[in-house]
């Protein structure tokens, strides 16, 4: 089922699906920077979809939802905000959450400032939103910012300027751009993010690139006591071949969530092939499935 929500600011529409029973638990899927909610693949929805009634939606500047940043810039706050505005819309009054890269950032602010909207949370991808050090198995300790950066291959391509030579050739970027993102651990299947990018597409109605989510505000963004002082269950996806917050960015975030657990999915880069669909469907059900339904 699909549904259009406001969000807080007049005249900015989101676009939502739900799909799975109607009286299971809900979890909402959360996407990443400029990514349509269309980014959690297909077979990954439906294995969550069992267990559950799962929501996903277009951002601000991606899908079907409002492209308003050119005339109304915003700030990440309020993309934070419109996850709590689309469990309002939705009449949802908690629900389990999953974050990919922003989005996990998103989740992050929303388990610190709404706890009580969250029966539990799964980071995946994403930076801890805290000024806590990391600490090594060996004790000693590493300042947040000297944790590791995001790797070369994909600053190059990220710097890039990207240039219309119609559809078929932006699709082809996009798949270029999965290749780096998804690391080196597991074959690459162009053929299945080439098919993903083409529903993207369509669904969106045009193949623009968005980069709204790279240039709004990010000030504000830091948690470090309340997500310190977390009790909302927690689980922190470890991605071993991650290229954007390689490890130990899982462990660190582990240490800085408190309530959190830390499970590994082999291969695993920034970027969701079907190889890993059925492992990161069983961690994530083995999370909320041990988490008591909300009151």
């Amino acid at each position: 089922m699909q549904q259009f929500i406001d969000a807080s600011t007049p005249g900015i529409r989101l676009w939502t699906e739900q799909r799975g029973p109607a009286d299971a638990p809900p979890l909402l899927l959360v996407m990443g920077a400029q990514a349509s909610g269309l980014g959690w693949p297909e077979p990954l929805v439906d294995a969550l979809a069992a267990h559950h009634r799962v929501i996903r939606y277009d951002h601000r500047d991606t899908g079907r939802s409002s492209w308003p940043f050119e005339e109304q810039p915003y700030r990440i706050a309020d993309l934070a905000a419109d996850v709590v505005t689309v469990l309002d819309g939705l009449g949802i009054p908690r629900a389990h959450l999953v974050g990919l890269s922003l989005g996990g950032m998103l989740a992050q602010m929303t388990l610190a400032d709404h706890p009580d909207r969250l029966i539990s949370a799964t980071l995946m991808g994403t930076s801890a939103l805290s000024t806590t050090p990391y600490t090594r198995p060996d004790g000693t300790t590493v300042p947040v910012g000297e944790l590791p950066g995001i790797a070369p291959e994909v600053l190059e391509m990220w710097a890039r300027p990207v240039e219309d030579h119609g559809a078929e050739a932006e699709v082809e970027r996009r798949v270029a751009h999965w290749r780096v993102l998804a690391g080196d651990l597991l074959p690459f299947d162009a053929g299945f993010f080439r098919a993903l990018e083409r529903r993207i597409i369509e669904h969106t109605g045009h193949y623009r690139v968005g980069t709204a989510h790279g240039r709004a505000d990010v000030s504000g963004m830091l948690r470090t006591d309340a997500l310190a002082g977390n009790r909302v269950p927690t689980l922190v996806i470890a991605a071993p071949a991650e290229p954007v917050f390689p490890p130990p960015h899982p462990q660190h975030i582990a240490q800085a969530v408190g309530n959190a657990r830390l499970v590994e999915i082999p291969g695993m880069g920034h970027a969701l092939p079907p190889a890993v669909h059925a492992p990161l469907a069983a961690a994530i059900l083995a999370h909320t499935g041990a988490v008591p339904p909300a009151g």
